[in-house]
């Protein structure tokens, strides 16, 4: 049975590099524990299992890549909102200071007799829900009152983005630990599962450091499916990356490497695999053509049809373009086929 791709290796770099992220964040949980002792599985059994770990371990390395662009972004937010929080944290402490200065005058003339202790050491929040006091200072100063208020609104305003923020990225980072803890358990299960195998075995599992070989497009160039084709057998080699669209070295993910495909042949398709499985025309199995997209996991995954029962993909992180057969893992996770 032909293993889709080994991602042994790769899941290590990744469970290293989610570890990092975490332990910098200081979230980082130990995973101990071993496999359970099972019967020793048969080479078919094996080869079985070994493709739908790696199936899942995919899926997550490709979840923990979204996550780690998400988490970027949403810091970058905070550090735009905490300079933000400065500028308007200066606004606020200058009016407060002209205000109370106000404040003082009013009171020792005789204008109001309550306290202005509040005025010099309250917070925004604090000054919002006692704002009727400041409406007891002189008319004459209605415009800075105003304008305090406005600035304590949008201050508290901009500090509740700022928690908001905060909890979002102790969510993301969670969300990381989570799949980390994930990948780990399963390369853990994929490690025990292969030791019981002899070294023949585990060579025939797919687990092992193989490469691919580079091929020859055999399909004319003379249609747009061809030129497809032809496109996507050059990006052979390139490396995976998430949410690429090449090009080579830039790397492609799954989807971006079939819309490029069809792109180098005049057709403009849908960016991500779930819209190209919904938008584009479905083709049954039995009449499938070199240029048709093959559709995986619900939509999850996706790769170019080039003829001979063969497809190529961009895998996932770590692994590089590739020509595998249309068999294994391939039919069983099988959704259907649609072409452009």
């Amino acid at each position: 049975m032909h293993t889709p791709r080994s991602v042994h290796k790769v899941v290590r770099q990744r469970i290293a590099v989610g570890a990092a992220a975490l332990m910098g964040a200081g979230l980082l949980l130990a995973v101990t524990g071993s496999a359970a002792a099972a019967p020793t599985p048969t080479l078919s059994q094996a080869e079985h299992r070994v493709t739908v770990i790696e199936a899942r371990l995919g899926l997550l390395d490709q979840q923990f890549d979204a996550i780690q662009v998400q988490l970027a972004s949403v810091r970058q937010r905070l550090k735009l909102v905490k300079k933000e929080l400065g500028v308007y944290g200066a606004q606020f402490a200058d009016l407060r200071d002209e205000i109370t200065r106000i404040a003082v005058a009013d009171y020792e003339g005789g204008s109001i007799n309550t306290s202005v202790t509040m005025l010099t050491s309250g917070n925004a929040q604090q000054i919002l829900n006692k704002s009727s006091m400041l409406q007891e200072l002189s008319w004459n100063n209605n415009q800075e009152i105003d304008e305090f208020l406005a600035a304590a609104r949008q201050l508290e305003n901009t500090l509740q983005i700022e928690q908001r923020t905060v909890i979002g990225i102790k969510q993301l980072v969670s969300n990381l630990r989570q799949r980390v803890q994930a990948m780990n358990k399963m390369s853990r299960q994929e490690e025990a599962l292969v030791a019981e195998l002899s070294p023949t075995e585990q060579a025939d599992t797919g687990t092992g450091e193989t490469g691919t070989t580079p091929v020859t497009d055999p399909i004319a160039t003379t249609t747009q499916a061809g030129k497809a084709v032809k496109y996507a057998y050059d990006q052979i080699g390139c490396p995976y990356v998430y949410g690429g669209t090449g090009p080579c070295p830039d790397g492609f993910d799954c989807s971006g490497l079939t819309m490029m495909s069809w792109a180098a042949a005049g057709v403009a398709i849908p960016r991500t695999s779930e819209d190209q499985w919904a938008d584009l025309a479905a083709v049954s199995v039995n009449d499938l053509q070199p240029g048709d997209i093959l559709v995986f996991l619900d939509g999850g995954h996706v790769g170019l049809y080039v003829g001979n029962n063969q497809l190529i993909q961009a895998p996932q992180t770590g692994q590089d373009v590739q020509l595998v057969a249309f068999t294994g893992w391939f039919r069983e996770n099988f959704d259907g086929a649609v072409r452009p």
